[in-house]
């Protein structure tokens, strides 16, 4: 399997690919610096696994990309890092079929809890039948659970547990994914 690292800034695409390495050591990291050829380099490489997108590149308009790579493989995770606030494009980066939005600000250790979260095999998280039919959920998706039911927000979820909010973000949408519900 492969995880594709796309962007057009040769320094932000290496950062990009050294923390995926360092999530995910060992694993084919395809770098590209815009979509137009994604098609012909994805016959080229393994399955995508995780696609690690930035929003402003030469050849795409808004999150026109977000679109074109959920409706073409919509069961692989794509990340979207961009160095756009947050409270400017995330709802829509979401609506659009990204798994999580991280901003480049967010920092080397925050993007690498994000990356981890959401490549991080279910069954590691606890994500598995009881035997009898039951789902059973990690212990930090039931925190999610219970702190969801409270009405926090995910800033306030993010402080209780001391993580980041992306972080936050991408356990709930495992949890979600997990539940098989959207919100």
């Amino acid at each position: 399997m492969a995880i594709y690292g796309i962007d057009d800034h040769p320094l932000m695409r290496d950062a990009i690919v050294m923390l995926v390495r360092r999530v995910r050591a060992g694993s084919e990291v395809v770098e590209l610096s815009e979509l137009s050829d994604i098609e012909r380099i994805m016959a080229e490489h393994d399955t995508p696994e995780l696609f690690c997108l930035d929003l402003k590149l030469p050849d795409t308009v808004g999150i026109s990309r977000v679109k074109l790579l959920k409706s073409h493989y919509p069961d692989v995770p794509l990340a979207v890092i961009s160095a756009t606030p947050a409270a400017d494009v995330e709802d829509w980066c979401r609506e659009a079929g990204a798994d999580v939005y991280i901003e480049k600000s967010a920092g080397a250790s925050e993007i690498t809890n994000a990356l981890r979260a959401i490549l991080m095999p279910e069954s590691v998280l606890g994500e598995l039948d009881d035997g009898a039919g039951q789902m059973r959920l990690s212990k930090r998706q039931k925190q999610l659970i219970v702190m969801l039911d409270e009405g926090l927000s995910n800033r306030d979820i993010a402080e209780r547990l001391g993580i980041s909010e992306h972080t936050v973000k991408v356990h709930l949408w495992r949890l979600f994914r997990r539940l098989g519900v959207k919100s």
